[in-house]
């Protein structure tokens, strides 16, 4: 009775779902974007948002704690946990992207990381289910926003983690707390009222905010329907539901667990090369291209040689940002990634720092910057693309498009330059026995007995490696 409802298809989806069902395609790619999140998310934790978000955090207490990532001396309560690991991961906005568009990985993996040492008691999950929880909070995400042709675009009303993120987290902590069918229903009805913020906060301290609180809120509505509170049981199926969130709601029930396959099999997820909204990386692309017309490979940018420089990009307001003051609006500006690819010939961790954000050379660049929006450019991760003209004062014009980036899924990251990034990102706060006791576990999780040694090495900035070894495999 229960799976007739399009929520209760969810639910039984949720709770019947085994590590049987993860392909091999599914299982390597999940591996990939847990590693990266893990690697952004400790980058993060070296962020103001993310010190501010620990500081207010630290006045909960209580006798269950998990680890705070990058921090060998703090732990929380797993909720608080969840809110602050899930805060580092967006900090920078630095993680994967999903299509239709939404930041998956942030809202799932901190609250299963949080559970993994606290809640279950004397269960010890193995990487493997690790693996399968995680691969169902993604999964449901990207079902719900399959459910509106208006969030396969950008946004314009409500930023998509806020949405669908909670919903993910409830999925995956509700499998790692072995709930029942019902109570897995409940965990999403009530997730359910922890949904939606609005796009205002975009390119501000608080965008951040919006993963750590999708990540502690679905870990929170787990642990209530647990305890037996309940929520509209037919969440999904409503106007005034979920289908609140969008104005062409069409919610299906999902496939039977006999014939369901993974969103993840067929749809991969981009990883960003430098920490900005995704679309600035066709821009930055594009850019530097162009550049290369002008000085090769090396060499100064003449900027008082070049007379203007048009951008072509979708109609998308809340990353057309003339002048950004900030290092939040900065991630967030078309104008700003493809002045300082131009610039610099890329754009990297250290193009966000205020000296870098004021430098006088760049705010002539953006001065000099004229802007189109090309009808046949569609505000959409899948067909979305970027084209950058410069011409000189001597009247020469160079011209460069990217269609797809590097890192984008249609021409995805190698494992080599991925791992790269983790170590890059993972070095600035852990020693080097914890970036590659995370790498080990992370590459080999599906045969990991428990799962929370994870935590050990998110802390370890002194610690020898060889004392966790023991604990990693079977």
């Amino acid at each position: 009775m229960l799976a007739k409802t399009v929520t209760g298809s969810f639910a039984h989806v949720i709770h019947g779902l085994s590590s049987a069902s993860l392909t091999e395609a599914v299982i390597q790619r999940s591996k990939r974007m847990i590693l990266d999140t893990l690697g952004v998310g400790l980058l993060g934790t070296t962020t103001e948002v993310f010190h501010k978000a620990l500081q207010y955090s630290k006045i909960y207490s209580t006798d269950i704690t998990s680890t705070v990532w990058g921090q060998s001396d703090v732990r929380l309560p797993p909720l608080y946990a969840s809110f602050v690991n899930g805060v580092a991961v967006h900090s920078m906005d630095f993680d994967d992207t999903w299509h239709p568009a939404t930041h998956p990985s942030g809202a799932v993996l901190p609250s299963l990381i949080a559970l993994s040492e606290s809640y279950l008691g004397n269960q010890r999950p193995s990487g493997l289910d690790l693996l399968l929880a995680f691969n169902i909070g993604i999964e449901v995400q990207g079902r719900l926003m399959r459910f509106s042709k208006e969030a396969r675009d950008i946004p314009k009303r409500f930023h998509p983690p806020t949405v669908v993120g909670p919903m993910g987290s409830a999925a995956a902590s509700s499998k790692f707390l072995s709930l029942n069918q019902s109570q897995c229903r409940e965990a999403l009805a009530i997730a359910a009222s922890y949904s939606g913020a609005p796009m205002a906060n975009v390119a501000t301290q608080t965008k951040p905010l919006h993963i750590g609180n999708a990540a502690r809120h679905g870990l929170e509505a787990s642990c209530l329907a647990y305890l037996g509170l309940e929520g509209n049981k037919n969440i999904f199926d409503l106007e005034t539901g979920f289908g609140a969130f969008y104005n062409d709601y069409d919610p299906q029930s999902l496939p039977s667990l006999d014939s369901f396959t993974w969103l993840l099999e067929d749809q991969d997820v981009a990883f960003k090369r430098f920490p900005a909204h995704l679309g600035m990386h066709w821009v930055a692309d594009a850019a530097s291209a162009a550049r290369r017309h002008i000085v090769g490979n090396n060499g100064l940018l003449p900027v008082d040689s070049i007379k203007k420089i048009v951008l072509k990009f979708p109609d998308t307001k809340y990353v057309n940002r003339p002048f950004p003051t900030s290092e939040h609006e900065a991630r967030h500006s078309f104008q700003f990634n493809a002045c300082t690819a131009l610039l610099d010939g890329t754009v990297s961790v250290q193009s966000f720092t205020e000296n870098n954000i004021s430098r006088p050379n760049l705010r002539e660049l953006l001065s000099k910057i004229q802007v189109v929006h090309p009808s046949d450019n569609k505000p959409n991760f899948e067909k979305l693309y970027c084209e950058v003209t410069i011409t000189m004062q001597n009247g020469d014009t160079f011209s460069e498009r990217c269609d797809t980036f590097y890192g984008h899924w249609r021409k995805p990251l190698s494992k080599e330059d991925l791992v790269c990034k983790f170590r890059s990102n993972a070095s600035t706060v852990l020693s080097n026995d914890g970036v590659e006791g995370i790498l080990e576990t992370v590459y080999r999780l599906e045969d990991v007995a428990d799962c929370s040694v994870l935590s050990d090495f998110l802390k370890l900035r002194n610690e020898p490696l060889e004392k966790h070894k023991e604990t990693i495999l079977h």
